[in-house]
């Protein structure tokens, strides 16, 4: 759970938007979440519109969207004040027959629980409510629709369970002739199980101990069905919308009999609560959204021809739509036009005496135009003599992404592959550290070998991405060419200048509470630093949290990166919240169409704080034992087993005993990668 905890953290890191479809899931379940403040993220929204800086923090929007349903096909019942069907010829539904047949006095509310036999749905407080009240009993009959069974014994444990303890309690309290609880029915039935429910002037109840959202209660109210529900989770929405019935605490068995009965006996009560779900139930539909939507977006343009940044004042916040108005934002955010500007198109055209289909044409062509331009922009431009086409024509790519405590152990394992492979045949070969451009250049020089021995340079942890070319004569200019378009990749919520300067406030704050000297614990390493990596030089190591604890600190601030503790722990670099050496292996397959299951990745059995991301994949892996910086101190105490991150038995991982050519050598047979046929 830690692992999809720390999944779903990810994600956010990443999300421009969360999309719910209750507010409760906002204010009660992502805020729970580190890398989520709902108070912060309207506090980073205000300083934007205002064009203050947020200093390199970033906080997803949220957008409530409920489910809604299709309207069109439902008829409410028809019913006197007495209760009469006014519509008598029409013939009953079977549905009613079979659950008629249960009641001594049929005639009586109805109170109808339509839910899966599960703990959670909360019946058996229902039925136990329903038992211990005299008045309730003497004035309404049960309905349980809790799906369809042969024989409670087929049935799993957990439903098996349920039913024979609402078996129990019926007998208990002598509720024989006053619950229904049919064996099966089909969908096409509910409706009419609503119908009935509301011919019988009865209540719809969902006791839930929670709910995420609650469709049924919607159908209920399409249905002219005042309801009783939960009070946790989406139901309150609901019935903020409906305003067609009452909320109870699902643990209090005397309030959800008191709230039943107080429908079921007060006909004034009843009859509001049924015409306000009927009167208000559109807003749950389809065609409600669409006209709140356009009614803004008409209202906006009149106000601002130009599409400048509004807020919808006189709005309902009381709206299941009410988040439309926040989805415009984004709209204006992203500069994307939601429809053309009355009379002008984006190009300047004059639309006035278009009709419909020539501006849905011209439409067409701008967009196409803008995609076109788009894709345009992006080809990438690589040196001619840039190593990319020769990577994609590689039979195998070895990357080697061991992070050793020295250089010369480093060189040793570079050399020991390449040594297995073998130069200029159909393997290319990766350099993936958490070294700058410069360093690995001179790390490579000083081990004798060429930077033409590799088809690309992976450097800062996986914020830079460089193929190499050939050696120019100016000897100060590098022999590697930048891939400028992963940066446009990762560059998304990346702070840059600001987040260094939050950053180093933070580490000032800490050094004083510590009442340490500046940079006695981490200091500013501006030569290792580039526009897409903040090095920092790790002083005291014993000072600094563990992995997660600085992941934690960093999202609690709405800082959106990642951090590496790297070198020994002698160095922290935060990058880009989509950048990692991972993440760039997977950037040439989104990219450059490189196979990655002809990709060979070498780590050792520890390394860098993002090792754990090398491991799993597509790709295959092999591990050199006893080969690594031993980081355990500040990747902290994993909670999880290290079978929840390597698969057992995978066959895309193997080790490799020792850093030799003969290990080597074995772990790539193990692979299925057979060198001497290529």
């Amino acid at each position: 759970i830690m692992r999809r905890i720390e999944a779903e953290e990810l994600s956010l890191d990443a999300s421009e938007i969360i999309i719910t479809s209750t507010r409760q899931e906002i204010e009660e379940q992502w805020s729970l979440y580190d890398g989520f403040d709902p108070v912060l993220e309207l506090k980073l929204r205000a300083r934007m519109r205002r064009g203050v800086s947020c200093l390199g923090r970033f906080m997803p929007r949220t957008f409530v969207i409920p489910p809604g349903m299709e309207l069109h096909h439902i008829v409410p019942h028809d019913v006197d004040e007495d209760g009469d069907d006014e519509n008598p010829q029409s013939p009953d539904p079977p549905i009613w027959s079979e659950i008629m047949r249960f009641f001594s006095n049929p005639r009586k509310p109805m109170i109808l629980a339509l839910a899966r036999p599960d703990p959670k749905k909360n019946l058996v407080a229902l039925v136990k409510a329903f038992g211990e009240c005299r008045p309730l009993r003497d004035l309404a009959n049960l309905t349980l629709i809790m799906g369809n069974r042969n024989d409670i014994d087929e049935l799993s444990n957990t439903s098996a369970s349920v039913l024979l303890s609402i078996l129990k309690l019926i007998d208990k309290y002598d509720l024989y002739g006053q619950v229904a609880m049919p064996k099966h029915h089909n969908q096409t039935d509910v409706p009419a199980i609503y119908r009935l429910a509301a011919k019988t002037k009865g209540v719809f109840i969902n006791p839930a101990f929670i709910e995420p959202f609650g469709l049924t209660l919607i159908e209920a109210g399409a249905h002219g069905l005042p309801t009783v529900a939960t009070i946790n989770g989406g139901p309150v929405d609901i019935h903020r919308a409906l305003d067609n019935g009452l909320l109870v605490d699902p643990h209090n068995q005397q309030a959800i009999a008191d709230a039943l009965l107080k429908l079921v006996s007060d006909k004034h009560l009843w009859a509001r609560c049924r015409q306000n779900g009927l009167n208000n139930i559109h807003r749950f539909s389809w065609p409600e959204h669409c006209k709140t939507y356009l009614a803004r977006i008409a209202t906006c343009k009149q106000r601002h021809p130009k599409w400048q940044r509004v807020e919808f004042e006189n709005s309902d916040s009381d709206s299941p739509s009410d988040s439309l108005r926040n989805l415009h934002d984004i709209s204006l955010n992203l500069k994307i036009p939601l429809d053309g500007d009355k009379g002008e198109s984006n190009n300047g055209v004059d639309t006035t005496n278009l009709d419909a289909e020539d501006i849905a044409a011209k439409r067409k062509a701008e967009i196409e135009k803008a995609v076109s331009t788009l894709a345009q922009k992006s080809t990438p431009t690589m040196k001619p003599d840039s190593k990319m086409p020769t990577l994609k024509t590689r039979k195998h790519i070895f990357v080697i992404s061991v992070d050793c405590d020295t250089t010369s152990d480093l060189l040793a394992v570079v050399k020991t592959v390449i040594d297995v492979a073998g130069k200029g045949g159909s393997t290319g070969f990766i350099l993936s550290t958490s070294m700058t451009i410069s360093e690995t250049h001179n790390t490579l020089l000083s081990g004798g070998l060429k930077p033409q021995d590799f088809d690309a340079v992976i450097c800062n942890s996986g914020s830079e991405l460089y193929f190499t070319s050939s050696a120019s004569e100016d000897k100060t200019v590098l022999p590697y060419t930048l891939d400028a378009d992963y940066h446009s990749h990762i560059e998304f919520r990346w702070g840059g200048e600001n987040l260094s300067k939050t950053l180093i406030r933070w580490i000032t704050s800490v050094e004083e509470k510590k009442k340490l000297k500046q940079g006695e614990i981490l200091s500013e390493d501006e030569s290792s630093s580039t526009n897409y990596c903040l090095s920092f030089k790790v002083k005291d190591s014993a000072s600094m949290p563990p992995m997660k604890e600085l992941r934690k600190l960093m999202r609690i601030q709405a800082l959106r990166c990642n951090v590496v503790y790297c070198q020994s722990g002698a160095r922290l670099n935060v990058i880009p919240v989509l950048a990692s050496r991972s993440q760039a292996l997977r950037y040439l397959l989104v990219r450059w169409s490189i196979d990655l299951s002809n990709m060979v990745v070498f780590v050792g059995d520890s390394g860098d704080t993002d090792y754990e991301g090398l491991l799993g994949g597509i790709h295959k892996t092999v591990i050199l034992k006893g080969v690594a910086s031993d980081l355990r101190q500040l990747h902290g105490n994993r909670s999880y087993p290290m079978e929840d991150v390597i698969p057992v038995n995978s066959p895309n991982i193997t080790e490799a005993e020792e850093c030799s050519r003969d290990a080597i050598k074995a772990a790539l047979e193990k692979l299925g990668i057979n060198l001497l046929k290529h």
